[in-house]
């Protein structure tokens, strides 16, 4: 109750506000009778004017509220979608699966696929393997349909009808048991989760049914003890069903917060937990607002979600003249990182896009590619290098989220099988020609091993000579048969040829006076400082008039190949033109010594460079397909270009050189 004096200063301020009123009331009256008679001519003048600018105002008025209340919706979408998706955390955090380094099985075989799927059941919980069990059933029906197929040819190729087809693999039966073992504990699994969600929604309803009764019939010495309480049983609850996750939340905080306004009796308590709260969400306020500077939008929606739960779970209401206020900057800055992660999923699906085109480039130059002209195991073999160039470029074009990537993904599997279908028709057909080839080198071999150790020098020379070169005709064998074979035929020629040389390495006088004179004349050789290209061919063609060496001293062939090298370094000769004169000197020496078998090894050797280099040249080629469109002065493109022709001179040196070895009599 206001006192006496109050009282008077009251009625005091009140009678000085009436004559102040009056007042004005007589100026405005006065200032109106002026303007009414200065102004009359123009009455209708002003009266539009004055619509005018009450329209305006209007329109903006009408205008702000309509932003206003489109930034209002825009926000609340904002805030619903994250709070959808704390729902579906809170339902799935449990059950959700876990990221694992993805294991390719596409190289397994059946019995390792079963091993594998029995290691990642036993060894896991049930509900974060599924995507492991789906890449084991991926490659393991795929490779037992193929075996399934390849069974179902073969029964219908002796004669069987398809109707009565059926095959019954033990590694099946156990890969079925497997997986009936773990869809059974996965059904168990969610039917326990689902009814455990279930029992936690009647907890929660439980919780808000005794909150409703503590307001409604409170006891001012116990209901702050009783609420804590509830409180804490509220927390404890595990998750629900995201269905009714927001709705019963909601319900529970608008009767925590009628709890509190209603609270008289405690209000120091009250008073201390709102301000608690305040704060508590004021730090939320805060992270949420320097999330929407964090690069990685992805790890700032996620660390968002957790803050939603906090402000939800953990931390209370505030006072009342504050609720709106604190909800309002929370969620604009929820909206921000709404915003921004929307933007990030619109630069993305513009990427997406990029990324599926490149895709579909290389999956129609796979689609396209043409096979026609492979009739070797040389031809697949560059052709599968390839495909798989073309493979690589296709994963290391970006990645695409599943629902983008699987029409692109069966796309290319597609034009994948293609090729392979072919490969595979071709290796099959080729696997029956190799098994010929086997049969023949095995006969081959026995003839070998029948002649190495003849004393019939000429006549078993001969003859094996010809199971050399007949070896050389034969095509491939198959592959776990072809070094053992190789071993054996090696061996037997070898042990013969070893034998033959042994028995020429006995030395007359007349091969001593050979080597002694070669000797010399190679001491002559390395006190002559200067040379010519004159000299040294005809110091090539002295040495060879010398005569042959016997096979025990054929080491001064190569001290002699030494120093026709160090002849010929400081000449004015290109660089063929060397590689020639070194060449020449070292075949024509083996010739003159009828070293039949380094001969035929240089050969060999020959032709796998020319092999080599022409495989590089290709592939180099190749690649500078891919740089159709470069400019020509890029340095890429030009050191490209210069290994190529650097190859192509190295080409024409070792092509020289095997047109020189094949005109050679021996």
């Amino acid at each position: 109750m206001l006192d006496k004096n109050e009282e008077n200063v009251e009625k005091t301020e009140d009678s000085t506000e009436e004559v102040v009123n009056e007042t004005s009331k007589a100026e405005e009256l006065e200032t109106s009778k002026e303007m009414n008679e200065v102004e009359e001519p123009h009455e209708k003048t002003v009266k539009e004017n004055k619509t005018e600018v009450l329209e305006v105002a209007d329109k903006v008025k009408e205008t702000t509220e309509k932003v206003v209340e489109q930034e209002n919706n825009e926000t609340n979408e904002a805030v619903d979608e994250i709070e959808k998706s704390v729902a579906e955390e809170a339902e799935n955090n449990n059950s959700k699966e876990e990221e694992t380094p993805k294991v390719d099985y596409s190289k397994a075989t059946l019995e390792e696929l079963v091993v594998a799927l029995k290691k990642v059941i036993a060894n896991n919980p049930v509900q974060k393997i599924k995507s492991q069990v789906d890449a084991i059933k991926n490659a393991f029906n795929q490779k037992f349909g193929a075996l399934l197929t390849q069974k179902k040819e073969a029964f219908l190729a002796e004669g069987g009808d398809s109707i009565d087809f059926k095959f019954s693999s033990p590694i099946k039966i156990e890969y079925n048991a497997l997986l009936s073992s773990y869809k059974k504990e996965r059904d168990a699994y969610y039917k326990d989760l689902e009814k455990q969600l279930n029992e936690n929604l009647e907890k929660r309803l439980k919780v808000i049914e005794d909150l409703k009764t503590l307001i409604e019939d409170a006891d001012t010495a116990t209901m702050y003890k009783q609420f804590r309480e509830l409180q804490d049983n509220w927390r404890a609850i595990g998750p629900v069903s995201k269905t009714r996750y927001n709705d019963t939340w909601k319900i529970y905080h608008h009767h925590v917060e009628r709890f509190y306004d209603l609270l008289h009796l405690s209000n120091d308590f009250r008073d201390l937990d709102f301000k608690n709260n305040l704060e508590e969400k004021l730090k939320i306020i805060k992270q949420a607002e320097a999330l929407a500077e964090q690069e990685d939008i992805t790890v700032a929606f996620k660390e968002l979600q957790k803050l939603h739960k906090t402000w939800k779970e953990d931390i209370g209401p505030v006072s009342s003249e504050m609720r709106e206020e604190i909800w309002h900057k929370f969620s604009v800055a929820t909206k921000k990182i709404h915003d921004k992660r929307h933007q990030y999923f619109r630069e993305m699906r513009s990427k997406y896009q990029e990324i599926i085109d490149k895709k579909l480039e290389i999956i129609e130059v796979l689609d396209n590619y043409d096979t026609s002209n492979n009739k070797s195991h040389k031809d697949w073999q560059e052709s599968i290098k390839h495909v798989e160039q073309l493979r690589k470029l296709y994963f290391s074009a970006g990645k695409l989220p599943y629902n983008k990537s699987e029409e692109v993904w069966q796309k290319f599997k597609a034009a994948t099988k293609k090729f392979n279908s072919a490969k595979n028709l071709f290796y099959k057909q080729e696997k029956s020609s190799q098994q010929k080839n086997l049969e023949k080198k095995l006969a081959l071999i026995e003839i070998a091993e029948s002649f190495k150790d003849s004393e019939d020098w000429q006549m078993a020379t001969n003859a094996m000579k010809k199971v050399q070169a007949d070896w050389k005709k034969i095509g491939h064998v198959p592959r776990k048969f072809s070094d053992d074979i190789w071993k054996r035929f090696k061996a037997a020629c070898n042990h013969y040829f070893d034998r033959l040389h042994a028995q020429k390495n006995a030395i007359s006088k007349e091969q001593q006076a050979v080597v002694d004179a070669k000797k010399a004349f190679l001491e002559a050789l390395k006190e002559k400082k200067t040379h010519t290209k004159e000299s040294v061919l005809e110091a090539i063609n002295t040495w060879k008039e010398l005569g042959a060496l016997p096979r025990n001293v054929r080491h001064l062939e190569a001290k002699f190949s030494k120093q026709v090298d160090k002849m010929v370094e400081n000449l004015s000769l290109d660089k063929q033109e060397v590689e020639m004169l070194k060449f020449t000197n070292s075949l024509d020496s083996l010739v003159a010594n009828k070293d039949f078998r380094k001969l035929d090894s240089e050969q060999m050797f020959i032709r796998k460079k020319i092999d080599e280099l022409n495989r590089e040249i290709s592939q180099l080629e190749n690649n500078l397909g891919f740089f159709s469109n470069a400019k020509a002065d890029n340095p890429l493109v030009a050191n490209v270009k210069k290994q190529v022709e650097e190859f192509r001179t190295d080409l024409e040196i070792w092509r020289e050189k095997l047109e020189y070895l094949k005109n050679l009599d021996y």
